[in-house]
């Protein structure tokens, strides 16, 4: 996994340098602004490397439950460090709109500038494949990075195409302002999910309800659950609930009980890290902590 961040490190460093290039060769403070979130794609990816690499570091006497949300940290730098690159930009923008020039070498900035888009979209697609093989929240940022670069991109060259064909210099700044309100919003949606999985967000709608009605299986063989709890850590998603059964079961036969379900859990999410507690029906103080319900 920790190949792919490398991947999207060779990937920024080249893209950097040739949309540097590019702006070299035109003045375009659009293709400027595109070669700043290139230099933001180079210092995520390069932070992703560590982080997943921490990450992947089993669990040990400090870090009981293992260093996965390492890769949340890295989310949020890359986020932070997207709406440092939109500052930048429009700072640039600004200045440029107020006193527009004219570009130079259109053509040749133009399909540098494609040339990058096409690195950063291949890259991007591998990193989500990735991604979603292993659950890593670190390379599924970075992959949307690299697409809201495509995406910038496409708008820039389309910018620097319409001064280029209507000799009206000022759309280049006025471009290059759009993608950095864009740039903003993914970095907003970055963090946002960063800083949800930071606060332990629960599993998604969908995964529950699908926990839920494997746990009505078992209510009709007279047994109950509650206190159901889930969140989300990285690739690993942890499970705790009380299962109620007869209080005249045994202790045996309530452990089986609790390994067939447990089994049953894992097979229908993988990874999932399960804590379960034993009570009696008939006991009301097994109902006293009915507030831990999600």
């Amino acid at each position: 996994m920790i190949g792919y961040a490398w991947l999207s490190v060779a990937t920024a460093l080249v893209t950097l340098v040739i949309k540097l290039g590019a702006y070299r060769l035109t003045n375009s403070v659009g293709l400027l602004s595109d070669a700043l979130e290139s230099l933001v794609n180079l210092s995520a990816a390069a932070l992703a490397v560590f982080m997943l690499h921490w990450a992947s570091r089993p669990p040990d006497r400090d870090h009981a439950f293992g260093h996965e949300k390492g890769e949340y940290i890295s989310a949020g730098v890359e986020g932070a460090l997207i709406l440092v690159a939109a500052g930048s930009i429009f700072i640039s923008a600004s200045q440029r709109l107020l006193h527009p020039i004219q570009l130079s070498e259109v053509g040749v900035g133009l399909g540098l500038s494609l040339l990058a888009s096409l690195a950063n979209a291949a890259t991007a697609w591998a990193l989500f494949r990735a991604a979603k093989k292993h659950q890593s929240v670190a390379l599924h940022a970075d992959a949307h990075h690299l697409m809201s670069d495509v995406y910038t991109s496409a708008a820039v060259v389309a910018g620097v195409a319409l001064v280029a064909l209507t000799d009206w210099p000022v759309l280049d700044p006025i471009i290059a302002l759009l993608a950095g309100l864009w740039i903003t919003r993914t970095g907003l949606g970055i963090l946002r999910s960063a800083a949800d999985g930071m606060l332990d967000v629960s599993l998604p709608d969908a995964r529950l309800a699908q926990l839920e009605e494997l746990l009505a299986r078992y209510r009709s063989q007279g047994i109950d659950f509650h206190a159901l709890r889930t969140r989300q850590a990285g690739r690993s998603c942890y499970i705790q609930l009380h299962v109620l059964v007869p209080g005249d079961w045994s202790v045996l036969r309530g452990h089986n009980l609790l390994e067939e379900i447990e089994a049953e859990i894992r097979l229908l999410i993988p990874g999932a890290r399960l804590h379960t507690h034993l009570e009696p029906l008939e006991d009301p103080k097994s109902f006293q902590d009915i507030e831990l319900e999600d």
